[in-house]
């Protein structure tokens, strides 16, 4: 059992994406202090995550019916993006939580809907208890979901649960007695449920993605929605899990980059400081970030086309703008990898043996995405882009594309 009661104060109703954006703004300026030493620390970020909540931030995809912002998926992604772009895994641990409410909005009754949004607007933070180890296919689940009187008992363990140490519901992917999925938005301070923090991970190191254990853990049968539906129809559930994703690692791109051009324009020029500066004028440095910074903007670019192309996609979700929404998001997905992963690695190259010491902490942005583009290999998406630009072939419906 897990105890995270709200202790933010009040929570700000965001108004309309350009709130949302402003607000993202001046979010990341305050979490931006310290990333490097809760990121060499460890230091479980509940302060930062309790100015996260009362931002209202986390309840800017509730729909304007049920008194949220609705924003669009263009803007959710920047949020997101300016939020990992000065602390990764704070940019992380909502992930889930904009996913579960996908899910609510896609499967969920209006009663469901109405009470869970409330909460959200209230302040409460979703987490997640997806994944499970030792199965025989990451899609695999052996939580098992069991009738007893008016709710149902959950019994399994989790793994790779982000956002659940810091969250007050823990939406859970469950089987049900006829072997289809479900997903329980199981309370955190119920009896049964243990959050573990054992993530060890050498990258995101706050996100806190560690194990949940559920021991006939109690759940009501209201708090019970559709999952394994989501997938068998056309919707915008898989594709706005990866939009999330693109949106980290292209902040963990943008921090990288900027760093590099701090340190090359400063702990590189020594003469600053004597009144004389003068351009860096190396032609293999300026080579590298030429190209990192062109690459960079495209990827921003196709992160702000896969959320309109998403945004499309939820207000009409047929079959052909589900697929084309899957695929612009992986094409953002596929390119945010590659321009993380290149920007931490040209720090190192840049840098020097300097990027290595724990005081600077730049060997963060490789290390973070290192460990968050491993969620799912790119090299599939690049197979469902060809394959749909190729042979009009629609990518399975599945969170993974």
């Amino acid at each position: 059992m897990t105890d995270n009661s709200i202790d933010q104060g009040p929570v700000a109703l965001i108004r309309n994406d350009s709130h949302a954006l402003q607000a993202a703004a001046e979010l990341a300026e305050r979490l931006r202090t310290d990333s490097a030493l809760r990121d060499r620390e460890r230091r479980l970020p509940f302060a930062e995550l309790a100015a996260f909540s009362a931002s209202g931030l986390w309840g800017i995809t509730v729909p304007k019916a049920f008194g949220g912002a609705g924003v669009s998926n263009v803007t959710l992604a920047e949020v997101v993006r300016r939020i990992a772009s000065a602390d990764a895994s704070l940019g992380q641990i909502p992930q889930n939580h904009y996913y579960a409410l996908e899910v609510l909005r896609v499967n969920g009754s209006q009663a469901q809907q109405q009470r869970l949004y409330a909460e959200v607007l209230a302040g409460q933070r979703l987490g997640n208890a997806l994944a499970e180890r030792g199965t025989r296919t990451a899609h695999d689940r052996t939580t098992r979901l069991t009738a007893d009187g008016d709710g149902f008992r959950i019994d399994g363990r989790k793994f790779y649960s982000t956002g659940a140490l810091y969250a007050q519901r823990i939406p859970t992917s469950v089987v049900d007695a006829e072997g289809r999925q479900q997903l329980a938005f199981v309370r955190a301070d119920s009896p049964g449920v243990q959050v573990i923090d054992d993530w060890s991970g050498f990258g995101q190191r706050t996100t806190g993605s560690g194990s949940v254990v559920f021991a006939n853990a109690w759940v009501a049968a209201q708090d019970v929605i559709p999952f394994q539906s989501a997938f068998e129809r056309p919707t915008t559930v898989g594709p706005l899990a990866q939009i999330l994703h693109a949106a980290i690692d292209t902040g963990i791109a943008r921090a990288a980059l900027e760093d590099t051009l701090q340190f090359v324009r400063t702990r590189t020029r020594p003469w600053i400081d004597s009144g004389h500066e003068r351009a860096v004028d190396d032609p293999l440095t300026l080579n590298t970030l030429g190209r990192l910074s062109i690459r960079l903007h495209a990827a921003e670019a196709l992160l702000e086309r896969a959320g309109e192309v998403l945004d499309a996609a939820q207000a009409d979700s047929s079959a052909a703008r589900v697929a084309a929404a899957s695929i612009a998001v992986a094409e953002a997905r596929a390119i945010s990898t590659e321009i993380s992963l290149a920007a931490g690695s040209a720090l190192f190259e840049l840098a020097g043996a300097q990027a290595t010491l724990a005081e600077h902490g730049l060997d963060r942005h490789w290390r973070n995405a290192r460990v968050h583009t491993l969620h799912d290999p790119v090299r599939w998406k690049y197979h469902a882009i060809g394959n749909y630009y190729l042979n009009q072939q629609n990518p399975p419906l599945r969170g993974t594309i």
